[in-house]
């Protein structure tokens, strides 16, 4: 499996990820909406699996499915959520 950054190593060096959680029980979750067709139902899926199992969701969006997420964007997950989930769809 294949693990994808969504930082945009052009500007920014490439980070080492975070250590995978145990359980998903009490971590809050960013669910970033790329702006993309169908990227919504695709999150509300994930969503009520992931309040099932007791995590915390939350939603953010990009500004546009075409760039990189802005840096308040990205700061805003860093700080809020102890994962992130991001809803490619179309």
């Amino acid at each position: 499996m294949e693990y994808v950054s969504p930082i945009d190593e052009r500007v920014t060096a490439p980070r080492p990820f975070a250590p995978r959680p145990n359980r998903l029980e009490g971590a809050r979750v960013a669910l970033l909406d790329i702006t993309k067709a169908r990227s919504e139902e695709f999150l509300d899926r994930i969503e009520q699996l992931l309040r099932a199992r007791g995590a915390e969701p939350f939603r953010i969006s990009k500004e546009i499915f075409s760039r990189p997420a802005s840096t308040g964007v990205i700061d805003e997950i860093a700080i809020r959520a102890d994962l992130a989930v991001e809803g490619l769809a179309d």
